[in-house]
């Protein structure tokens, strides 16, 4: 770009969250937890590592998955989580610090739903567990619907995770990260219960065909 071509601020590119000193702390611990006691194998890697804005979405086992989700992606995320977790000052603050948007699972929390877009917009990885809750058996058999009404809304690629089982120690917990889930035509189509629905179908059906893809990879 010449010097006589200034930039403004209406021409700002987006670039996330700053990151906190306790998301880098929990880079750091992921970094050796998932090297050592508990070792962590992703599969296409690669994937994780296209440009935001995005929304990552995953399957939920435990409370290490955030940290299974963020280890591969460069870029922080700014993670969905039910707001009971903010149950007092100093864990409003632990999680604001990890950038996590608060939300009520049991009601329509559209100050959630603006907080999303808002992040989206300023270029951010927005990451969600559609399960609403961790589940042990059933990947994605039971889903909320916020997640297409954010996707569809955001018109942002949806990168899928799955995380094969809960991290434990002295066993190698396998995560295979797809390909995008395209939205593009159901969002020409409106955004309604319709369209909400055939998107989360479409999630659970990738989910699906993530479960055979993982399994195939590791017999070979």
């Amino acid at each position: 770009m010449s010097e006589e071509k200034k930039t403004g601020p209406a021409q700002e590119v987006p670039t996330g969250p700053k990151r906190s000193f306790l998301y880098t702390l929990a880079r750091v611990l992921a970094f050796i937890v998932f090297h050592t006691i508990c070792p962590v194998k992703y599969h296409h890697r690669d994937r994780a590592g296209k440009k935001a804005p995005y929304i990552l979405i995953s399957n939920h086992f435990s409370n290490w998955d955030p940290l299974v989700n963020g280890y591969p992606v460069s870029q922080d995320i700014t993670y969905l989580g039910k707001k009971e977790l903010t149950g007092n000052r100093f864990m409003q603050w632990v999680f604001r610090q990890l950038h996590m948007i608060p939300i009520d699972r049991h009601n329509t929390d559209m100050a959630a739903v603006r907080n999303c877009m808002k992040a989206l917009k300023n270029g951010e990885i927005l990451g969600i567990y559609p399960e609403g809750t961790r589940h042990h058996q059933g990947i994605m058999e039971e889903t909320e619907d916020g997640v297409a009404l954010i996707a569809l809304r955001g018109n942002v690629p949806i990168l899928p995770m799955l995380i094969e089982s809960k991290v434990r120690p002295f066993h190698v917990t396998h995560v295979y990260i797809g390909e995008d889930i395209e939205t593009g035509d159901l969002r020409a189509q409106g955004i309604n219960k319709e369209t909400c629905t055939a998107l989360m179908e479409r999630i659970r059906e990738r989910f699906q065909v993530m479960q055979r893809q993982l399994a195939e990879e590791r017999r070979a």
